[in-house]
């Protein structure tokens, strides 16, 4: 089972509003993040905090989406990565931020496509990002990390893989209303706000 712990717990501090329902395309950030890692994924295992109630009440009816939710989530984000991680099947995994309404879904299906046994980034233009997919035994790692720890290290001690895409999409997360913009006035991703 292809499984992905999809990250939408947090506050939005840096955006000013909430951005995981900020308009995107003909629904929301969120619903777009979700569909793109739903055209390869079989299951998101969607972290949810605050607004948990609402996220439940909108996706908690769809049969690939499974709540989490991380009474917790005001520790920061490694805390939402091991609430999701309690739920996994036990095969590899992806985690990528419910912020990033406009990955491409192939960046998912390039990864997976690679046997290696490290943790694997997306890279493009110099840069890693999002999603990563994650081998088994982080599973455990992370489930029994303090609360203080964070995934990059994790990943760090591990070993990580650096797998070249072609998309740029990796790299686009809306933390501010900047960003959010930018990405609202690119043409191809026919976003409209």
């Amino acid at each position: 089972m292809k499984e992905c712990i999809m990250l939408a717990a947090g506050l939005s501090s840096r955006m000013g509003r909430w951005k995981m329902m900020l308009p995107w395309n003909d629904g929301t950030v969120l619903d777009s993040a979700l569909l793109n890692a739903l055209a390869f994924c079989d299951k998101v295992i969607l972290v949810t905090g605050f607004r948990g109630e609402e996220l439940r009440q909108r996706y908690g009816g769809h049969p690939g989406i499974q709540i989490c939710h991380n009474k917790d989530f005001r520790e920061g984000m490694f805390s939402s990565v091991r609430c999701g991680a309690a739920e996994l099947a036990g095969g590899r995994f992806f985690v990528v931020p419910g912020d990033m309404p406009a990955i491409d879904p192939e960046i998912y299906a390039s990864l997976w496509s690679h046997s290696a046994q490290e943790c694997l980034q997306p890279f493009y233009d110099g840069g890693n990002g999002h999603p990563v997919l994650l081998p088994p035994p982080l599973i455990k790692l992370i489930r029994n990390s303090p609360a203080e720890s964070n995934l990059r290290l994790l990943m760090q001690a591990y070993g990580r893989l650096s797998v070249p895409v072609g998309s740029k999409t990796i790299h686009w997360d809306l933390d501010t209303p900047e960003q959010y913009h930018h990405l609202l006035a690119i043409p191809e991703l026919n976003a409209n706000p």
